[in-house]
């Protein structure tokens, strides 16, 4: 799913995360979102109202008064854009904007526009909190940022890691990618709310020896894809991945496995609990019997192989479970029989 016709403010409050707000805009439109962004005086001294205005192609509201105001006919820029909003997200949060919105201030454009949004039908407001890891750690900001939960407001993050002030922690504004994986899911009909989703996804790979091995040029992007859209539908979802580079869809636990059997070992223990699996990955339909433990020479001598312990999962599966599986082949794929020895 897109966000294609979705009409989205954002508002940006006065925190160095402000330029990552430049990239979730064009993110945004490249799903097909109209996007207004609306400024606090403190975001416009990390990015200007000119620049904004250029990515998102509208005007910025700054202000109640003034140019702001005029920019509307009734000159009430905060009634107008939180009525034609079908979601606002406040990216980045401030500590201090957090506070504003759990009691209720409305000292600015953004504070009264997040007050003033429609209750019938409900336009969502969410926020993106950044800030200092004590300033986010701090009991009082915890208490508010309860108490938006609370509210029915949806808290996007924050992330962990190293912070502008050199400090590191929970505190970091979410990444443009992730706050737009966050937002389509936040759109998305939650078909498979608390659903608990297996799937698999990648090849395997079969040693032969310490430096080769069996395995299949599957890239795994269909049970990607997958994951992800059962998450956005409201799944909890794991994902057992072969051998992938692919990034893992926001949400989704990973567990990552080699082989055939380590990929058996992984779904039969999570079995039980699944209530779908889904089963995408490009299992190696053989395997060596017995791997050698030093570098085979090209001719040394015959490579056994054997069934995978894959061939054994059908009859595994929690019977609970409802299961979609799926296979690849080729237009001139042959009956199944056994490869001939390599030398």
């Amino acid at each position: 799913m897109n966000l294609k016709g979705k009409r989205l403010v954002i508002g940006m409050t006065g925190g160095i995360a402000a330029y990552k707000v430049c990239e979730l805009v064009r993110r945004l439109q490249d799903e097909g979102a109209t996007v207004r962004v609306a400024m606090t005086r403190a975001a416009q001294e990390f990015v200007t109202p000119t620049t904004m205005q250029a990515l998102s192609g509208q005007p910025v509201a700054t202000d109640q008064w003034g140019a702001a105001g005029a920019q509307v006919a009734n000159a009430m820029p905060h009634i107008d854009l939180s009525r034609d909003a079908d979601a606002i997200l406040i990216a980045p949060c401030t500590a201090n904007f957090i506070a504003k919105l759990a009691h209720g201030l409305a000292d600015d454009l953004l504070s009264t526009l997040a007050l003033a949004r429609r209750t019938s039908p409900p336009c969502p407001l969410l926020v993106a909190p950044a800030m200092n890891v004590e300033m986010w750690n701090n009991p009082a900001t915890q208490r508010n940022v309860a108490a938006l939960r609370a509210d029915g407001i949806e808290v996007l993050g924050p992330a962990s890691g190293s912070q502008a002030c050199g400090e590191s922690g929970a505190g970091r504004m979410l990444e443009p990618h992730e706050l737009l994986e966050d937002l389509i899911a936040f759109f998305q009909p939650k078909v498979l709310a608390d659903r608990r989703v297996l799937i698999t996804a990648g090849p395997t790979f079969e040693p032969i020896d310490p430096v080769r091995g069996i395995t299949n040029l599957s890239s795994g992007k269909m049970g990607f894809a997958l994951a992800r859209a059962s998450r956005e539908a409201g799944a909890k979802v794991t994902l057992v991945a072969g051998p992938s580079s692919l990034a893992t869809p926001r949400g989704v636990r990973r567990i990552d496995v080699l082989t055939a059997r380590e990929m058996y070992d992984a779904v039969m223990g999570y079995a039980n609990r699944a209530e779908v699996f889904v089963g995408v990955a490009a299992v190696a339909d053989w395997r060596v019997g017995a791997p050698a433990p030093l570098h085979l020479r090209c001719g040394s001598r015959p490579i056994p192989t054997s069934w995978p312990v894959s061939r054994r999962c059908r009859a595994g599966r929690s019977p609970s479970a409802s299961l979609l599986k799926a296979r690849t082949s080729s237009p001139t794929r042959r009956p199944s029989a056994p490869p001939r020895a390599w030398r």
